[in-house]
C-alpha cells in the first residue's frame, strides 16, 4: 500500500505535520487506542506497529473489521466509532500520528509541492482502502466456511502473486476476521488439507491448486 509520505523527504514531512497540527501518540502492546478516535473526522497514520479494529456483535462475538500495519491510514473518517461496539487494540507497541480532516482541507500550505503530493498519496490510499473493503464484502457474502476461506486465500494470493500465504494473525483471529466459528473453520481447513488442496505449516498456508481451473470444483453451492 502507498505510504502517506511517499515522495516527501523528512524535512518536508516535519513541516507538513507541523502545519497540520498533528499529534503523536505511543501505545504499548495490548492497550486500547479507542479514545483517540471517538471524535469524528480524525485520521490516524500508523508510523510503526500493528493494530486491530474489532466489532462486538449483539451476542458478544468478535469480528475483526480491519488489520492496520506500518504507514497505513485509518480512523473515524473511514469508519464511525461512535458505536460502543467497537474496539481498537494495539497488538504491538505502536506509534500513531493523528490529524483532523478539516485541518487538511483548510491548511495554508495548500500550494506547496509536498502538500499536493501528500493529498495525492491520501487519495491513492483511500482508493486502495475502498478496494479492500469491497474484497472483504466478497468474503463475508460467501455462505459457507469453505467458500469464505477460499475467497480469502485467493485474494491474498493475488495480492502478493504467490501460492504461499503468510497469515498476519493467529487462527483464532482468522476466524474472527472471516466471521466464522473457530472450531468449524479448523475442521474445514483439515478437510482442505486432507483433500490435497492446501498445506499448513504454522501460519504459512501453501495453495496446491490452480485457483483459475480448480476453484469451482472446490466451492460449495451454499
Amino acid at each position: 500500500m502507498t505510504n502517506p509520505f511517499y515522495n516527501i523527504d523528512f524535512k518536508e514531512r516535519e513541516k507538513l505535520l507541523k502545519s497540520l497540527e498533528s499529534h503523536l501518540f505511543h501505545f504499548p502492546k495490548n492497550n486500547s487506542i479507542f479514545s483517540v478516535f471517538e471524535q469524528e473526522n480524525n485520521i490516524g497514520i500508523l508510523l510503526k506497529g500493528y493494530i486491530q479494529i474489532i466489532r462486538l456483535d449483539s451476542n458478544g462475538n468478535r469480528i475483526i473489521m480491519e488489520e492496520i500495519g506500518d504507514n497505513e491510514l485509518f480512523g473515524s473518517f473511514m469508519l464511525s466509532f461512535k458505536n460502543a461496539e467497537y474496539e481498537i487494540i494495539a497488538k504491538e507497541d505502536t506509534d500513531i500520528v493523528v490529524l483532523e480532516y478539516e485541518q487538511i482541507l483548510r491548511n495554508q500550505d495548500f500550494n506547496k509541492k509536498y502538500y499536493s503530493q501528500f493529498l495525492q498519496n491520501m487519495l491513492t490510499i483511500s482508493f486502495q482502502k475502498l478496494k479492500e473493503k469491497n474484497e472483504r464484502i466478497e468474503i463475508l457474502t460467501k455462505k459457507t466456511i469453505r467458500n469464505k476461506l477460499l475467497e480469502y486465500f485467493n485474494i491474498v494470493s493475488s495480492k502478493y502473486g504467490s501460492k504461499y500465504i503468510y497469515l498476519p494473525f493467529n487462527f483464532t483471529d482468522l476466524a474472527d476476521y472471516l466471521a466464522i466459528d473457530r472450531s468449524a473453520m479448523s475442521r474445514e481447513l483439515k478437510n482442505l488439507k486432507d483433500e490435497g488442496f492446501i498445506e499448513i505449516k504454522g501460519k504459512r498456508i501453501t495453495l496446491l491448486y490452480d485457483k483459475y481451473s480448480s476453484i469451482y470444483k472446490m466451492m460449495q453451492p451454499y
